[in-house]
């Protein structure tokens, strides 16, 4: 429970055909071994007590009487536990007969809430036997002599975790055009609870899987959906067993067989209560009663995946997709400024580094799709005191094999100058002799600009205005800035796909290039060379590895997550890559510089 992580379960429990004594012993089973595993909210199938294909048997006194039996049975042997479970029964109310969904926790019976959409013709035709919800029915009902609360109004909240908000969605409810679930958030509700019972086809899964996921990022909840799976007649269909949890749009875990066994992970109520606070939603006009439980405090253990690198997808294919994209609209929006702005010219510094190279890659197809030279795209190199061999040969390279007009202006003397001026003793490796020379550079460009008629381009990304490395008004400025929300680590993809576009393209130099550019170590190069002339200032040692701070980034951004938080995630989606006292070192060091630099970003040029 602590951050907001909750475990929960979903089981699709081996069943009898109308046979409630067999099947709530495995509900019991499935209970108590959810409970040894340190669940604190379990999921069955719709109609799980009888099973869902008892069909007209549902008319028969005996099996609706034996459903009762079984729930109170359910109740007696679970007294013990401390997680919140749903069973699905057939529940008698009033002289009519429900689908409902039974909620428990510690041996008692918390609310039965009734299904409202049922299904007519094939596979089944609920309405032969059973009543949709009714708003105008009693709001409570009996069990042994004790009042519990009876309707789709209900919302089970944990008064010891007030992020953990359950609501019940029965099978069809969500093909409504607007679903209870709907209401339920609206209402407030963090987690949806669907016991259902569909059949499976050869493409039922994979729909019935994008539906869901859809529906969970839609109302910005959790949503478990337990199945049914093995035992349940095969008259006419075979019923699928496919299990899923999903929060927000994402999935967590899923199962397209009929193993008994639990699906188990956790959810984030934490992150779920910021994405419904931030989300454009209005409040339920439907009234809902609140019945409360208290779930035991604990250390939930994660298990579900955190991603170590959120910007991109893992998948090869989406990760190409997203790359082009990315390139895409990085083009478009330069080429829309550059017309925009009369421009005559893209002016911006290359380095031989992966920023300076994506934004020129970024100017190329801008020029492209303009029907504009390439020519007209004029890159400087600036040598200074750090210049190594092989970042000026791969800028060179870079520039002839784009076709790009290429000028070096070696800033070397100027900066000297600038020292004499200000009275700097060059020995001195400050932060004035730092970034007199980025000054110098920009200063450059901006002349160069005004010179050519054109405008500068910015290079800087998302990563390095997150820690305020940038010299301020130096290359943080320019009239248009293509990487400033594309972090180091989306850069690193995007850079790699155009070296293999390049090598499809038959283009070798180019993408041996962009290879080498890539296993560059990143650096400013603003202090001297060692004496082999390699790399002396390399960026990751400083301030710490851009993985890592892209990984603080997007989920302090994103979720507004807290240090402690971020801490623990990146301790368990990094695992043994990194001791703790490094996650913990490198984190004291975003967070500081992330508050600290802020008047870096609040004069920052446009860009997409």
């Amino acid at each position: 429970m602590k951050n907001g992580f909750i475990k929960v379960a979903t089981a699709s429990p081996s069943v009898r055909v109308a046979d409630t004594a067999y099947n709530v012993r495995e509900l019991i089973r499935l209970t108590l071994e959810a409970q040894e595993a340190g669940v604190q909210l379990l999921c069955f199938p719709e109609l799980s007590v009888t099973s869902a294909t008892a069909g007209d048997l549902y008319k028969h006194a005996p099996l609706v009487q034996g459903a009762a039996v079984a729930l109170r049975e359910y109740l007696k042997k679970t007294q013990k536990t401390s997680l919140l479970s749903v069973l699905g029964l057939p529940y008698l109310h009033m002289g009519r007969l429900y689908s409902c969904a039974a909620v428990c926790f510690g041996g008692k019976l918390l609310g039965l809430v009734p299904k409202s959409v049922l299904k007519c013709g094939i596979p089944s035709n609920e309405l032969r036997v059973f009543s949709p919800a009714d708003p105008t029915a009693p709001q409570e009902a009996k069990l042994d002599g004790d009042t519990v609360p009876f309707g789709t109004d209900l919302l089970f909240c944990a008064d010891t975790h007030p992020a953990l908000r359950v609501a019940i969605e029965i099978g069809s409810d969500i093909t409504a055009p607007i679903s209870p679930s709907v209401y339920a958030s609206l209402a407030g509700a963090t987690v949806i609870c669907h016991p259902s019972a569909s059949v499976r086809s050869v493409t039922s899964a994979k729909a019935y899987r994008d539906c869901l996921l859809a529906h969970s990022k839609r109302i910005r909840a959790a949503y478990l959906h337990a199945e049914v799976g093995t035992g349940e007649s095969t008259t006419d269909y075979v019923w699928g067993g496919e299990s899923l949890m999903a929060e927000c749009g994402h999935l967590l875990a899923a199962r397209d067989t009929k193993d008994a066994s639990l699906l188990i992970t956790e959810i984030d109520t934490e992150r779920i209560t910021l994405e419904q606070r931030q989300a454009p939603m209005n409040t339920s006009q439907h009234t809902y009663r609140t019945v409360s439980f208290s779930l035991p405090v604990s250390d939930t253990v994660l298990t579900r995946c955190v991603d170590p690198h959120p910007f991109m997808p893992q998948d090869p294919a989406e990760c190409r997709a997203r790359c082009e994209r990315i390139l895409s609209i990085q083009a478009e929006g330069l080429a829309q400024r550059t017309e925009r702005a009369y421009a005559k010219t893209l002016v911006l510094g290359i380095s031989g580094g992966l920023d300076s190279t994506l934004a020129l890659l970024v100017a190329v197809r801008a020029m492209r799709l303009l029907g504009r030279s390439e020519k007209e795209i004029v890159a400087l190199t600036m040598p200074c005191f750090g210049t190594t061999t092989r970042t000026k040969t791969n800028a060179t390279v870079l520039c002839e094999a784009l076709g790009v007009t290429l000028r070096t202006v070696d800033i070397l003397n100027a900066v000297n100058v600038h020292f004499s001026d200000i009275g700097h003793d060059p020995v001195v490796h400050d932060a004035t002799y730092e970034n007199a020379q980025a000054r110098e550079r920009t200063q450059i460009l901006m002349d160069v600009a005004n010179q050519t008629g054109g405008m500068v381009v910015g290079t800087g990304d998302l990563s390095e205005l997150a820690l305020g490395w940038a010299t301020y008004n130096g290359d943080h400025m320019s009239m248009y800035g293509v990487n400033a929300s594309l972090p180091k680590t989306v850069i690193r993809h995007v850079v790699n796909y155009c070296a293999d576009e390049a090598r499809k393209e038959g283009r070798d130099t180019l993408a041996a290039t962009l290879l080498d550019i890539l296993d560059t170590p990143i650096s400013p190069e603003l202090l001297p060379a060692s004496d082999r002339g390699e790399i002396a200032q390399k960026t990751e040692d400083l301030v710490g590895p851009y993985e890592l701070h892209d990984f603080y980034l997007f989920y302090m951004l994103r979720y507004g997550f807290s240090p402690q938080k971020l801490y623990r995630l990146a301790k368990h989606a990094f695992g043994n890559a990194y001791d703790e006292e490094t996650l913990k070192k490198w984190l004291k060091t975003f967070i500081r510089r992330f508050f600290s630099q802020q008047f870096k970003r609040s004069c920052l040029p446009d860009g997409p």
